[in-house]
């Protein structure tokens, strides 16, 4: 496990810089936390340090995103989410063995159906209103 501390949106993405260092293609990562948490901010700065230049938005109503590159990038956002049968329709598991990495928002709505070697992000406000506390786990952490 580590933590990481941010401030600021900025600093978010700094994070997911370094964070993606440590995760290999053929990665789910798996975001929990609230709304206004950050979480897309993070996936910004995953694309950035990648060198995919995409424009990221939340996926909320189209509810994944392929942002293409190398590795290959999908961002998937599971709010509405409710059981197998949504899951199934978002083509999620068609998603996992293709070598690209996965960015989930919102993966408490689908933990039983992550893979086991899953990266888990929680992200949850500070002390003060823009601070995030961002805790990593599974994978290399």
């Amino acid at each position: 496990m580590k933590k990481y501390f941010s401030s600021c949106e900025e600093e978010t993405m700094r994070v997911a810089e370094d964070i993606c260092g440590h995760i290999p293609s053929g990665s789910v990562v798996a975001f929990s936390g609230g709304m206004g948490m950050g979480k897309t901010a993070f996936v910004r700065g995953a694309l950035k340090a990648y060198g995919n230049t995409s424009f990221v938005n939340s996926p909320t109503f189209a509810l994944v995103h392929d942002y293409g590159g190398i590795p290959h990038i999908y961002h998937f956002d599971m709010y509405r989410i409710s059981g197998l049968d949504d899951l199934y329709s978002t083509g999620f598991f068609d998603y996992l063995d293709d070598g690209s990495i996965l960015f989930i928002e919102w993966s408490e709505n689908i933990r039983e159906f992550l893979p086991e070697n899953t990266v888990y992000i929680d992200i949850k406000r500070g002390e003060k209103e823009n601070d995030r506390v961002i805790t990593v786990t599974g994978g290399e952490f």
